[in-house]
């Protein structure tokens, strides 16, 4: 149920305008081969490949430290090989994510605004070049906005329907934990997601003394059940409830690594709320508006929510305050969570992690909505002569808006550009010398880590059960024990697992190849006398 009635004609209108922009930006991403510019993407599909090419197919090889919903929506993609190996797997779900989060933020606008200003919240909203990007890459971001925006949504009409309709709050009561569920499933986030909306909603149904609803506890069972899952599969798969945050690969053990020496802090924001959440902020402020603009869209947005709020808050307005939520989350996380922020403007002066601030894109959007309704609502009344002009002149300044922010780099782009520069070396030289040893060696094994370079064997053109890597449990601790006796080729890079393995067995292993690159390991190939 919505406040303003969405006609057939507008909401196609709406979804062909955003479908549009959308397929410019994937043709723009596969043009500029930046589909793959994120490490984090590609590890995303080779996790979900590896679910089936492997040489021990089982539903752990979804991984321990990332939340599997992601994994599980690239399935059937990853199956074609071309598609896993240049990226386009990870493209359709993302697309899809933003398309709906697009028809999200329009239907949760219209619940209180024209379709004017609704319009200029989802062009905001829409056109945002790092949103753009973003979807057309494997990230989770998309996917997670997404569901943020539904929940919201959903949260509004559940409430305006609550006193007048029972049948229809119950349905959207359902709806409701099916996207808190996905949400836990996909990031962390959605766990503070999940425990603050259905806190909420508890609280309203006791207040009306309808608390006993089965309904609701049957779907509270649900959303409990979501997490525990999460620890049963990790105490199952690898022998530690808690692996995903204490494992090798999680966020803390990311973080003892790759944090700094020195005499200061490890990175901005360790144990310092405040700065924390002055990195969230200014991360949000950059990923959604031009560098100049930035401070004054967040004064306006900040002024733009109360004034709704404090007119619209009978209209169940309030329950669209969960879209600032990530606000007080990283402003935690950053400080006690293990993840960092870095921003160009401020030390260390680099990127990373700047897709966080995608995050708050949906509260800015709306909020940018109410502004504009606040403003020709009074050239309305006092100058209805000046509101046509109006409406073009703010529809200019969001697409100048965008324009400049692609003049400047997209803050998002800008750090996949550099987390590929990192890669580039060993993604072009590596795959072509392994493809050229295979050929003399056909259906050779190839022993190798894909944690830290999954691409190469996409790249090289083999499948993942051509290889015996980190994820085959016993078959890799075997062949650690004698390298040369369980693989034709050996690819190892200093100080990894293979690498001291090859140190401890050298025997039957001769050296073919070094390869050295600035800021990486130096990686090694071997090929074995003794294999097959």
């Amino acid at each position: 149920m919505t406040k303003q009635h969405i006609s057939r004609d507008e909401r196609l209108l709406a979804v062909a305008s955003c479908a549009t922009v959308s397929i410019l930006a994937i043709l723009w991403s596969w043009r500029n081969g930046a589909m793959l510019n994120y490490g984090d993407a590609v590890a995303h599909l080779h996790i979900a490949r590896r679910v089936f090419d492997a040489r021990l197919p089982r539903l752990t090889e979804l991984g321990s430290v990332w939340l599997p919903l992601p994994h599980i929506l690239l399935l059937p993609f990853v199956q074609i090989y071309s598609w896993w190996a240049n990226g386009i797997a990870g493209v359709i779900p993302s697309a899809m994510a933003y398309m709906a989060a697009c028809a999200g933020i329009y239907r949760l606008a219209r619940h209180w605004l024209a379709p004017t200003p609704s319009t200029l919240a989802l062009a905001f909203f829409a056109l945002n070049p790092n949103l753009l990007y973003l979807q057309t890459t494997a990230m989770t971001e998309p996917l997670f906005v997404c569901e943020m925006v539904w929940v919201a949504v959903w949260l509004v009409e559940w409430r305006a329907s609550l006193d007048a309709d029972a049948k229809q709050s119950r349905r959207l009561l359902c709806l409701i934990a099916l996207v808190l569920i996905a949400a836990i499933f996909t990031r962390y986030d959605g766990w503070i997601m999940a425990l603050v909306a259905w806190s909420c909603m508890g609280l309203a149904l006791a207040r009306r003394g309808r608390l006993r609803s089965l309904t609701f506890w049957i779907a509270s069972v649900l959303i409990v059940a979501a997490p525990i899952a999460w620890f049963v599969y990790n105490a199952v798969g690898f022998s530690d409830w808690l692996y995903f945050a204490r494992g090798p690969y999680s966020a803390k053990a990311i973080e003892l690594r790759t944090m700094s020496h020195g005499a200061g802090p490890p990175h901005p924001g360790w144990h310092n709320p405040w700065v924390s959440l002055l990195f969230f902020v200014k991360v949000a402020e950059m990923d959604a508006a031009a560098a100049a603009w930035g401070n004054v869209l967040l004064l306006v947005s900040l002024l733009a929510t109360a004034w709704a709020w404090l007119t619209e808050r009978k209209h169940a307005f309030t329950w669209a305050l969960l879209l600032w939520f990530p606000v007080p989350f990283y402003a935690y996380s950053v400080s006690y969570g293990s993840v960092p922020i870095f921003l160009p403007p401020w030390w260390p002066h680099s990127w990373y992690n700047t897709r966080y601030g995608m995050e708050l894109l949906p509260a800015l959007a709306l909020a940018l909505g109410f502004a504009a309704h606040g403003a020709l609502a009074a050239l309305h009344r006092f100058k209805p002569r000046w509101s046509q002009i109006a409406v073009g002149a703010l529809f200019a300044i969001v697409a100048v808006n965008a324009a400049q922010m692609v003049r400047e780099r997209p803050l998002t782009y800008v750090e996949g550009v550099k987390n590929i520069e990192a890669r580039r070396a060993y993604d072009e030289l590596i795959p072509h010398v392994l493809r050229a040893l295979l050929v003399q060696r056909p259906g050779g094994v190839v022993l190798m880590d894909t944690s830290v370079y999954p691409e190469l064997v996409a790249f090289t053109g083999i499948r993942l059960r051509q290889t015996i890597n980190e994820s085959d449990l016993t078959i890799y601790s075997d062949a650690l024990s004698a390298p040369a006796e369980h693989a034709d080729l050996v690819l190892a890079f200093d100080g990894d697992q293979i690498d001291r393995a090859v140190k401890a067995h050298p025997e039957g292993l001769q050296e073919l190849y070094r390869f050295k690159t600035t800021g990486q390991p130096t990686g090694t190939i071997y090929t074995s006398d003794m294999s097959r």
